[in-house]
């Protein structure tokens, strides 16, 4: 069988289906191809949103023992995980049971298998062959699995621990970025003894090293060790457990009933044999683009995790976008350096824009300036812990450089920043926007003040 299309999107994820019904609202015939069953790729089927839901009862754990202190007691939490893997899968079958209806109402043509080039402008998926004008790579990546590990039932990436087959006694996880402190975050709450191994001395390590700090100390406090600077050197399985040996800032062995490889993630260029169509792929996986996301060959895009770091969602689908509009035959670019990142722990961490230390490693003059979340009359009212809202700048124009934030909601809070830093603000602007009181939102207020010197809540 063979069909042709003006457009055609491998891989159906935030970024893919973006693409896909841009294009299709702006005319074009599209076939979208995905192997999976359902539209939504990783971030919906097998990452983002489920996490996020089991995030979310992590969180409803933590503030029910919290208010203890408060003289409101609602005793030990039952936990149902069929019941709770259940919602979490709910969650998950009504967003892409809707991505669905908005592919056949855009008349987008959703083919399920997996492609490969035979030609510059034509594809193969099993029995099909697909002719098409333009088409966009959006295959996305998967988990680094690290070399020498046993094959073990024990042993998950990201995938399978959040198919919370069971909450172990001991958990141990291999990678402090986002991903990893998101699952320390959720098996903690829900009884795990949780261990995280960093290889760097920083966990977040792209993240303002003082934020970070104020997160690794409060989720110590919260009960998960942390052994940063520190690298796994072998591993052994035995009916007790899984063994780590370790060395670095932590020399020793940690047993755990399972463990978690979080060390990131791999890009998926390689396994669409895009060398037919000329495309050019690097060793790793990665797909080179230029702002208009375009591979070498002009009239084939790519776009999301497959075009390398920074592997998030939202830069996915503003690259698809992107895509859409100059197939299409208008005039799109994305700027790519202020992409935001949240870790969605407890507290949050999130930034964007240039910390200072990456400010002073290119030679950008730069200053910052913060306020601390134990002034913050909203954060201690809600009974908030450790936090804090920080600013670089540059010292002669008082032009925004780059944002931090790490306490409760700092995921949202960070929007007012992105958008400030798009719009070119300066530390005036955001000191003389008027901030509800009494919110979070004012903390960023306050941080613009201090560096003005017209500061009063401190």
């Amino acid at each position: 069988m063979t069909q042709s299309a003006q457009l055609v999107v491998i891989g159906a994820g935030p970024g893919g289906y973006a693409c896909a019904f841009r294009a299709a609202d702006l005319g074009m015939d599209v076939v979208l191809v995905e192997p999976r069953a359902q539209l939504g790729g990783v971030c919906l089927n097998e990452g983002c949103i489920p996490s996020k839901a089991l995030l979310h009862g992590a969180e409803i754990i933590k503030e029910a023992h919290h208010m203890r202190e408060w003289g409101l007691d609602f005793g030990q939490p039952n936990i149902d995980l069929d019941k709770l893997r259940g919602k979490k899968e709910e969650i998950v079958s009504s967003l892409t049971q809707g991505l669905s209806g908005l592919a056949r109402r855009r008349k987008v043509r959703v083919l399920n298998g997996y492609a490969r080039f035979t030609g510059a402008n034509q594809l193969q998926i099993a029995d099909e062959t697909i002719s098409f004008e333009n088409a966009v790579i959006s295959v996305g990546s998967e988990p680094v699995v690290l070399p020498g590990w046993p094959e073990d039932e024990r042993i998950w990436n990201s995938t399978g621990a959040l198919e919370l087959r069971t909450i172990p006694d001991q958990l141990v996880i291999v990678g402090g970025g986002i991903i990893g402190l998101e699952m320390a975050t959720v098996y903690a709450a829900l009884g795990s003894e949780v261990s995280i191994v960093e290889m760097s001395h920083q966990i977040a390590g792209t993240a303002d090293a003082e934020c970070a700090k104020i997160l690794h100390q409060t989720l110590e406090d919260q009960g998960i060790t942390i052994h940063t600077g520190t690298r796994v050197v072998s591993v052994s399985t035995s009916q007790e457990g899984v063994e780590l040996t370790c060395e670095g800032s932590f020399g020793g062995s940690l047993t755990a009933d399972n463990v978690i490889q979080a060390v990131g993630r791999r890009a998926n260029g390689l396994k669409i044999s895009a060398e037919s169509a000329g495309v050019h792929v690097l060793e790793n996986g990665i797909i080179p683009v230029d702002e208009e996301c375009r591979t070498n060959q002009p009239h084939i895009f790519a776009i999301g995790d497959v075009t390398g770091n920074p592997m998030l969602a939202h830069r996915a689908t503003h690259q698809g976008h992107v895509a859409a509009e100059v197939a299409a035959g208008h005039s799109a670019a994305l700027d790519s350096q202020l992409i935001p990142s949240v870790a969605y722990t407890q507290p949050e961490l999130a930034w964007v824009g240039l910390t200072l230390r990456e400010a002073k490693e290119k030679q950008i003059a730069a200053k910052e300036t913060s306020f601390p979340w134990a002034a913050s009359g909203r954060n201690l009212a809600s009974g908030g812990g450790a936090g804090l809202t920080k600013l670089v700048y540059c010292p002669e124009t008082h032009l925004l450089l780059g944002a931090s934030i790490v306490g409760k909601g700092a995921g949202e809070l960070l929007a007012e920043l992105v958008l400030a830093l798009e719009m070119g603000a300066t530390l005036e602007d955001i000191a003389l926007t008027v901030h509800a009181h009494p919110t979070l939102s004012e903390t960023i207020a306050f941080s613009a003040e201090r560096a003005l010197g017209t500061l009063t809540d401190l």
